[in-house]
């Protein structure tokens, strides 16, 4: 028997996939539960047109990630800090600052986890973070700390 299953299931596929099982696992399993769908066209047609709009949904908002990867690679930021002995700073540049001048220079909305920060950034110069926009795609933003 065809179902259109209705959630993911281990072992078994995922969301709105159409699968093959036995007809007793079917009704005493699965439809009970409102895991599956008996593959009807009425399901299929429904689950081709969530599989569309997802396909659609994650194009969109790969595109959108490499032009924000565009812009954000493009640019810089700087931050002024006050300056103790031996060029080190008072505090340092954390994730929130940085998702925060990414939010107010390029009006991106960039989660502060998503911001890698290979060494703590705690003296003047010239560093590179990794921003991760979406699967796959991670822009390198220049930091520039200098002396307020």
């Amino acid at each position: 028997m065809k179902v259109v299953l209705k959630q993911d299931v281990k072992g078994l596929g995922k969301k709105f996939q159409i699968i093959e099982v036995s007809e007793g696992y079917a009704r005493n399993f699965l439809f009970p539960k409102k895991i599956a769908v008996i593959a009807d066209n009425k399901n299929l047609n429904e689950a081709q047109g969530k599989i569309d709009a997802q396909k659609y949904k994650k194009k969109t908002e790969l595109e959108a990630a490499n032009e924000n990867k565009k812009i954000i690679e493009s640019g810089f930021i700087e931050f002024k800090h006050k300056v103790g002995e031996g060029s080190k700073l008072y505090g340092s540049v954390t994730e929130k600052d940085i998702a925060e001048k990414i939010k107010e220079k390029f009006s991106i909305e960039v989660n502060k986890k998503k911001i890698v920060i290979d060494d703590p950034i705690k003296t003047l110069g010239t560093f590179i973070v990794s921003v991760k926009l979406y699967e796959g795609v991670v822009a390198k933003l220049k930091i520039s700390v200098i002396r307020m």
